[in-house]
C-alpha cells in the first residue's frame, strides 16, 4: 500500500486491553482499497475494521457513527440524528433521513416568555431542548444496503466504551471547559466530569454508555426506543421540563428521500434535499457562481471570493424564507434551484461593491455562535459511496446524559424557528416554513455530498459547522472543479463564510490578508475566526487511484481497509 502520511503518535504507552495506541492519520494515497476519514482515529479504524471483515461502505459508515458516539462524545452520537446520502456501485443513488422530530407536545410558542420574548436558553440547554433521537433508527435502515449483522458492526464501538480509550488533548480541554455545564443540567454523576481536570492520556470508560450499546446489539431498534433505554430516556425528561416521552420514541421514523441532484460542469453532484437546507443552498451557490465563469479567477483572490460571497448572500436568503420540513411546507426547491429563478436572483450583482444584505431580505439583529457536528466519508473496494453528516447540534448538545444509559442528548429544538425573526444559535434567521409543529422536523445546514464524474464517484465530501457547513462544502467543489486543486490543499486552505444575516464575512485568522483589505474596499465587513468547519475529503479517478484527506484543524484521521 502506497501510503503518504502525516501521523502523530500520541499515545504508546500500554494499559492491558485499553486504546492508547493511537495514529492520527492525515492524507493517504491508495488504489483499489477502502478508504474511511471521520473526525478521530479509533473511529475511522473501527470503519477501517468493518471492511475488513468483509462489510460495505454501508457497513462501515454504521460502525464509524457508533465508535464517533463513543470516542467524540461533543458531536458523534446516539441521542441525535443526521443524514446519509449513499451512491452503490450499481449506480442507485439514495439519501437516508434521520434528523430528529419534534416531540409531540412540542409547540409553536414553547420557547416564549408571557412578554412573546424568545428564551433561546430553553431551546439550547437542558432537557426542554431535546428533540427525538433519529440516529440508531438512521442506523437500522442503512444495514439494508449492508452485508454483515448489526451486532458485529456495532462491536467495535462496545469495545471502546467497555475497555476505555486514552483521550487526545482536544477531547480533554473541551472536557474541562464544559464542567460548568455538565454539573448545572445534570443531576447525578457523569463519566465526563472528574475531580481533578482532564489531561492528554487519561482513559475516558463508558460503562453504561456499553451497556446501552449492548441492548441495541440484543434486541434492535428497539433495544434503544423501547424498553430500558425509552424509560431511563424518558425518565431522564421528567427530571426537568422535558416533554419526550415513550410513545413519541416508539413513533419515531426515518425518512428515505431521493437525492438532490444537479449538473455542475459535466459532473453530477448528489446531496441531500429538505429538511436539510444544504443541498439546495449547494446548488444555488455553485449555479449562481457559475454565471461569473468562477474558473477563471484564482482560488481565494478578490474577484474569486467576491462572487462566492455574493453567492452565498442571495441563498442564505433564501433559506430563511422559504426552507423547512417538506412534509410540512411546500417544498420549492426545484424553483429555487432553476436557472430562471437564480439569473434573475443574480442580476443585481457587481463587481464594484458588496450587495447590502437589506436589498435580498428584511435585515434583523443576530448573535453568532460556534457549533460542533461530526461528518465521514467512505468508500469501499467495490465503489460504494456513502456521505454522513450526523449531530447533537450543540457542543455536547443539550449538556444532558441520560442517567444510567450515558449518552449526550441533543438540543435540536433550537434548528426550528424558536420565533419567527430571532436567530438560532447559529445566528440563522427563520420564518414561518421553519416553525415548530410536533412530529415535524428541524431545518438542517448539513450538506453530505457525493461528486459524480461519467457516473462514477469522484468526490466525497462534507464537514461539520452549522450554517458554514453549506459554504465550505460549496468551497471544497469548486477548489477541485474550478481551480483544479488536489484533496489535501482542498481541505486545508483558508475558507471563509458568509450567511446573508449578519452583514459580516468571516474568514480564517491565515486567510489572505490583501483578499480581505481589498473586499473592505468594496463595502465588505469582516471578521476573523480561529476554524471553520473540519472538512473530510476523498477523491477518486476511474483507474482506481483514492486520495483520500482528513481535515488539519482537528484529530481527523483516515483509516484504510
Amino acid at each position: 500500500m502506497n501510503k503518504i502520511a502525516i501521523a502523530f503518535i500520541l499515545f504508546s504507552f500500554s494499559v492491558s486491553a485499553q486504546y492508547t495506541d493511537i495514529t492520527i492519520i492525515k492524507e493517504v494515497k491508495v488504489k483499489n482499497k477502502g478508504v474511511v476519514v471521520s473526525a478521530h482515529p479509533l473511529a475511522s479504524e473501527a470503519g477501517a475494521k468493518i471492511l475488513r471483515m468483509g462489510g460495505n461502505a454501508y457497513d462501515a459508515i454504521i460502525a464509524t457513527q457508533y465508535a464517533l458516539a463513543v470516542v467524540y462524545p461533543q458531536a458523534g452520537n446516539i441521542g441525535g440524528g443526521g443524514f446519509l446520502v449513499g451512491v452503490k456501485k450499481t449506480g442507485e443513488k439514495f439519501t437516508i433521513d434521520y434528523r430528529e422530530t419534534a416531540p409531540k407536545k412540542a409547540s409553536r410558542d414553547m420557547y416564549l416568555d408571557k412578554t412573546g420574548k424568545a428564551n433561546t436558553d430553553l431551546s439550547q440547554n437542558g432537557r426542554l431542548a431535546v428533540g427525538i433521537p433519529g440516529s440508531i433508527a438512521g442506523f437500522f435502515a442503512t444495514i439494508q444496503y449492508g452485508q454483515l449483522p448489526m451486532e458485529k458492526i456495532i462491536q467495535p464501538a462496545i469495545d471502546l466504551a467497555e475497555k476505555g480509550f486514552a483521550i487526545t488533548e482536544q477531547e480533554a480541554n473541551l472536557l474541562n471547559s464544559n464542567r460548568p455545564h455538565f454539573q448545572k443540567h445534570n443531576q447525578s454523576t457523569i463519566v465526563f466530569v472528574k475531580d481533578i481536570p482532564w489531561k492528554a492520556g487519561d482513559i475516558l470508560i463508558q460503562k453504561e454508555l456499553a451497556e446501552t450499546l449492548k441492548l441495541i446489539q440484543k434486541s434492535g431498534a428497539k433495544g434503544f426506543y423501547e424498553g430500558k433505554t425509552a424509560e431511563l430516556l424518558v425518565a431522564e425528561m421528567k427530571r426537568g421540563s422535558g416533554i419526550i416521552t415513550q410513545e413519541d420514541l416508539k413513533n419515531y421514523k426515518v425518512a428515505e428521500r431521493k437525492a438532490l441532484e444537479f449538473d455542475y460542469k459535466g459532473n453530477t453532484i448528489v446531496s441531500m434535499p429538505l429538511p436539510s437546507s444544504g443541498g439546495v443552498l449547494l446548488a444555488q451557490m455553485l449555479k449562481m457562481s457559475s454565471y461569473e465563469n468562477l474558473e477563471k479567477y484564482q482560488q481565494n483572490s478578490t474577484q474569486a471570493v467576491q462572487i462566492m460571497i455574493e453567492a452565498e448572500r442571495r441563498a442564505f436568503a433564501d433559506r430563511a424564507e422559504y426552507m423547512g420540513d417538506p412534509d410540512f411546507i411546500q417544498d420549492k426547491t426545484s424553483y429555487l434551484i432553476s436557472d430562471e429563478y437564480l439569473k434573475n436572483r443574480w442580476k443585481n450583482f457587481s463587481f464594484s461593491k458588496a450587495t447590502p444584505s437589506s436589498e435580498v431580505g428584511k435585515i434583523i439583529k443576530q448573535p453568532k455562535e460556534s457549533t460542533e457536528t461530526t461528518h465521514i466519508s467512505i468508500i469501499d473496494k467495490d465503489g460504494n459511496a456513502a456521505a454522513v453528516t450526523t449531530t447533537l447540534n450543540g457542543l455536547y448538545g443539550s449538556k444532558v446524559v441520560v442517567s444510567g444509559a450515558g449518552f449526550f442528548l441533543n438540543n435540536e429544538m433550537d434548528d426550528f424557528s424558536v420565533k419567527p425573526g430571532v436567530p438560532n444559535m447559529f445566528g440563522a434567521v427563520g420564518g414561518e416554513a421553519n416553525s415548530i409543529q410536533p412530529n415535524k422536523r428541524m431545518l438542517s445546514s448539513m450538506t453530505p455530498t457525493i461528486v459524480l464524474k461519467n457516473q462514477k464517484p469522484y468526490m466525497i465530501v462534507g464537514t461539520p459547522g452549522g450554517t458554514t457547513i453549506p459554504t465550505s462544502v460549496y468551497q471544497s467543489v469548486v477548489n477541485v472543479i474550478d481551480f483544479k486543486l488536489n484533496a489535501n490543499i482542498s481541505v486545508n486552505a483558508p475558507k471563509f463564510h458568509h450567511q446573508w444575516l449578519p452583514e459580516t464575512v468571516a474568514f480564517e485568522k491565515n486567510f489572505s490578508e490583501t483578499t480581505i483589505k481589498e473586499l473592505e474596499n468594496l463595502g465588505y465587513k469582516t471578521e476573523k475566526w480561529g476554524q471553520i468547519g473540519r472538512t473530510e475529503m476523498i477523491l477518486m479517478d476511474n483507474n482506481g487511484n483514492i486520495h483520500a484527506v482528513a481535515d488539519g484543524r482537528g484529530d481527523d484521521s483516515v483509516a484504510v481497509e
